[in-house]
């Protein structure tokens, strides 16, 4: 095993915590939104669902580039 896998796991793995903590409070503080006024659900679930999938894509980002650290893209 050589330093750029090495690298390129520890930049995935490490990468990968902001936006899992990300979606969990996201996704965590629409469902209490929703629960407190449950007429703005709409509203709330299309800000949300906008909201994670640029979470969604800095993960995807992060994943090409521990990839290519390691070599492998």
């Amino acid at each position: 095993m050589n330093f750029a896998s090495l690298a390129g796991g520890l930049a995935i793995g490490l990468g990968m915590m902001g936006p899992g903590i990300g979606l969990g409070i996201g996704v965590g503080k629409a469902v209490e939104a929703i629960g407190r006024n449950p007429e703005a659900q709409p509203k709330i679930q299309t800000t949300m669902l906008v909201g994670l999938a640029f979470i969604e894509f800095l993960g995807l980002l992060v994943f090409v580039v521990g990839n290519g650290l390691a070599g492998k893209a």
